[in-house]
């Protein structure tokens, strides 16, 4: 079973919007004062922009023989091979784990948005975690995948 999905990260997105609004001000006044400063802000902005916009699309597919979880851009990006794959379950996050890619406790977890994930755990007991908006449609795929 081949499964394809992208998650988008609204809220960072139009939070980013938001901080960037607030903060042009800044950087006006800051050329007018001085013209390192207000480099400094401006590029400050630029880059939570391009940060923002990189990891705030995630795209999962499974196909192949694997599982495979991609950031923006194409990197960072994970596949697992599903014949690697001992259990899968499905999960919620806490808050305090976030988004974007994160080391947890027994391995990693790449999330975009929500605290809804799938978890994959492999033989070597390591723990791959996949943020999502459709938990049961991913789980179903990658059980259905599995060898054997």
């Amino acid at each position: 079973m081949e499964y394809h999905h992208t998650q988008y990260g609204y809220t960072g997105i139009l939070t980013t919007g938001l901080l960037v609004a607030l903060m042009w001000g800044s950087v006006q006044s800051a050329f007018e004062e001085s013209r390192w400063i207000g480099v400094l802000i401006a590029s400050f902005l630029v880059f939570i922009v391009a940060l923002t916009f990189w990891f705030s699309k995630l795209k999962v597919t499974v196909a192949h023989g694997g599982v495979m979880a991609t950031f923006g851009l194409g990197k960072p990006h994970r596949v697992i091979q599903l014949s690697d794959v001992a259990h899968v379950r499905q999960v919620r996050n806490s808050w305090v784990q976030g988004w974007g890619v994160r080391k947890i406790t027994d391995g990693w977890m790449y999330n975009v948005w929500g605290l809804d994930a799938v978890e994959l755990e492999l033989d070597s007991g390591d723990v791959f975690r996949i943020g999502t908006d459709e938990r049961d449609e991913l789980s179903t795929a990658i059980t259905l995948s599995l060898p054997g």
